[in-house]
């Protein structure tokens, strides 16, 4: 039997993806198609590595061959990607930028972004974080970097900053600039001018994902990133309590206004749960119950998922290796599905480029 090009494409014509809802085709995500006598291979180019629906994707490959032209045809899938961006983010070579906020303190939220990070390039991803927490820096205990200092070089009578890289992502901190004993007693402007040069002034490469640690609330740094840069999207973090859903309510709030209008990307529900070491099939809602959820079908926002209230997340965290890094255990599971969760929503709004205030649920 002899297979053309034209039959490949046609036949795999009929394999949608889920997200986008068009076939892989017409998105132009099949390439690299080779075929010698009974054997086919091809390449399909997701969005982002981190894809959830890859092996859907890559099955539906499979039989959409199968039945359409041959059972007979040995065929091999290379499953890779290429990041997506809409809009230039104001920092070269870096793709996508996504916040992630919280109305309130101690709910987790750089422990979140900390994981995210990580999530994202065990994905396969080029990831940056910056930990754009002026008044609590995280980022020098979690990732183990206490008293690190950057390089800084002199370019055209300019100085560049080298985020520190560790675990595969680059790091910058305020927190490497500082004392870590004392108090950081900054006005406005000067927090404006700290956290824009950790964008301007640092050398970041190609990434196809910067993930930026804002502090609690809505206050200076949130309007200087979010009005500065064009931020592809925000991951709201809360706990499921009354009072934090409430704040996490009016941190969405401010990312919808006209004057700011960054895409919720979506709703993480930390500390969801307590599961004890010695019971680890047993789930207790000590602070409630699905109140990130509510509040996600409530605002119309994805939901991203539970994290468990679990204590070698913070071990892990104080001891300066996030719980990520770890295999097979609940809470490794718990985010990287949540980051793979953050990149399909990334991805959505992208290709559908997305005008409105929220990325379209689906």
């Amino acid at each position: 039997m002899v297979i053309t090009k034209e039959q490949v494409l046609q036949a795999l014509s009929h394999v949608e993806e889920p997200d986008l809802k068009k076939d892989l085709v017409t998105l132009n995500m099949i390439q690299d198609i080779h075929i010698d006598g009974n054997r086919l291979s091809f390449s399909v180019i997701l969005t982002t590595p981190a894809c959830p629906l890859k092996g859907l994707i890559e099955n539906a490959c499979r039989n959409a061959i199968g039945h359409f032209i041959s059972k007979d045809i040995e065929v091999s899938v290379n499953m890779t990607s290429r990041v997506t961006t809409q809009k230039n983010t104001g920092v070269p070579g870096v793709k996508n930028i996504i916040a992630v906020a919280s109305g309130k303190g101690g709910v987790g939220k750089s422990t979140v972004a900390a994981n995210l990070a990580l999530g994202l390039a065990k994905a396969g991803a080029s990831v940056g974080l910056i930990d754009a927490d002026i008044y609590g820096p995280s980022v020098p205990i979690m990732f183990g970097l206490e008293g690190e200092r950057p390089k800084a070089t002199q370019e055209n009578g300019k100085t560049r900053i080298e985020p520190i890289e560790k675990y595969g992502i680059k790091l910058l901190s305020i927190g490497f600039f500082t004392d870590p004993n004392q108090p950081v007693p900054w006005r406005g402007p000067m927090v404006s001018t700290a956290v824009k040069q950790l964008f301007n002034d640092a050398d970041w490469g190609e990434l196809d994902y910067l993930v930026v640690d804002l502090p609690p609330g809505t206050g200076d740094v949130h309007i200087t990133v979010t009005q500065t840069f064009p931020v592809t999207g925000a991951v709201i973090v809360t706990t499921p309590q009354n009072v934090a859903l409430a704040d996490a309510k009016k941190g969405i709030g401010m990312f919808m206004m006209n004057a700011i209008n960054v895409p919720i990307l979506g709703v993480v529900e930390n500390m969801a749960y307590f599961t004890p070491a010695e019971l680890p099939g047993n789930k207790y809602h000590i602070f409630g119950r699905d109140g990130g959820k509510k509040l996600a079908e409530q605002l119309d926002v994805p939901f991203l998922g539970e994290i468990p209230l679990v204590a070698s997340i913070s071990e892990s965290g104080d001891a300066g290796m996030p719980v990520v890094l770890q295999e097979n255990n609940a809470m490794t599971t718990a985010f990287m599905d949540m980051a793979r969760l953050v990149a399909q929503q990334v991805s959505i709004y992208n290709a559908r480029g997305v005008t409105d205030k929220n990325v379209v649920n689906n």
